[in-house]
């Protein structure tokens, strides 16, 4: 029924892409500027609506970058209840900068976290607040044109890949394929763990990647759950009945991972950066106590753990737990993937320019 009802709005998808490539071009032939910054950006993004894992790549880099510099992260704050720019402290909420810019917050407290709905105003606010910084990661901004940062890295999905979608609203690009070009790194992620050779091959054929672009691939890993509050580690039986509360864009590779935990689960599934509300919690903990099993708990994602944790008062007693995500880089590549991101960096610290155009 969804599909056929896609079908439908083919043609504005048609006038949708026409409008998304003039504009482009206008980027393209400098009608229209992109602000340059003698500075190391470091751009993550994909071309569809979605979670392809941009946040769990943009701790990746947090986790390679900050042993040796003084790394910010800026994002646009997406539903946040505030305006304008913003820096995180100990007193900010999700409801402040956004779900995904709090849960880095919350991950690594020794970093500035910023949040601007215009990147290229909120960066030079950002390095007059914090001039020690020495890199910045732009979360989610590789379709916003105004700002051109010095390294693009392009996520796409294993299970939809842009090369085989459409525009919006047909289908699921905010982008066009040709904007691909723009990327220096393109990752291919949530892979299979056991993808082989052929298939990396066939699906780097399908990207076609231009040359001196380079292509990635990772899977998901989860690390072991812990407390929302506590943040006490917690191990999952196969008996362990679990009611899964995530309001995720895409939760089927959590459902999958589930499997292999426990034989038991249920879920309450929201949309993609629902903000929960008491009436929620109330629906969470009636289901909660529905279950009849006294070896069972909750599970929630980091992200949407954020915004549940200004419910402590009523959740605290409750095993309310988190399960964390990460890349991990398959064939081998996580070493040469390192080398891409330092070699960037480092070229900046001694040379005052980006390693790539």
């Amino acid at each position: 029924m969804l599909k056929s009802f896609r079908y439908i709005l083919f043609p504005f998808s048609i006038l949708w892409g026409f409008v998304i490539w003039f504009r482009n071009k206008l980027f393209d032939k400098n009608i229209l500027r992109s602000a340059t910054f003698n500075f190391p950006l470091i751009c993550v993004g994909n071309l569809a609506v979605g979670g392809t894992g941009k946040t769990p790549m943009a701790e990746y880099l947090i986790r390679l970058l900050t042993n040796k510099y003084n790394v910010a992260t800026l994002s646009r704050g997406y539903k946040r209840k505030t305006k304008g720019f913003a820096i995180a402290d100990d007193t900010t909420t999700a409801v402040d900068i956004g779900d995904e810019p709090m849960q880095l917050h919350k991950k690594f407290p020794g970093i500035t976290v910023a949040v601007a709905e215009e990147r290229v105003v909120g960066i030079p606010q950002l390095l007059h607040a914090k001039p020690a910084t020495e890199v910045i990661i732009l979360d989610d901004a590789f379709q916003h044109r105004e700002v051109r940062a010095g390294l693009n890295i392009l996520l796409t999905e294993y299970g939809d890949l842009y090369t085989r979608d459409f525009i919006l609203p047909a289908g699921n690009l905010r982008d066009v394929k040709s904007s691909a070009k723009r990327a220096h790194v393109i990752v291919v992620t949530k892979c299979k763990s056991h993808l082989n050779e052929e298939e990396r091959q066939s699906i780097i054929e399908e990207i076609h990647p231009l040359p001196g672009q380079q292509v990635f691939f990772t899977k998901i890993e989860y690390a072991s759950p812990y407390h929302l509050f506590t943040k006490e580690n917690r191990f999952i039986a196969p008996d362990c009945h679990v009611l899964l509360v995530c309001g995720i864009a895409n939760p089927r590779p959590l459902k999958e991972t589930l499997t292999n935990y426990t034989d038991t689960y249920e879920m309450i599934v929201f949309r993609d950066h629902h903000i929960f509300t008491v009436d929620d919690l109330a629906e969470i903990k009636k289901q909660f106590s529905k279950i009849e099993s006294a070896n069972k708990i909750m599970l929630t994602t980091e992200k949407d753990g954020v915004r549940l944790a200004k419910y402590e008062n009523e959740l605290k007693d409750l095993p309310v737990y988190v399960l964390p995500m990460r890349h991990k880089f398959l064939f081998g590549e996580q070493d040469k993937f390192d080398a891409t991101i330092n070699a960037f960096v480092e070229t900046f610290a001694t040379t005052g320019s980006p390693l790539t155009a």
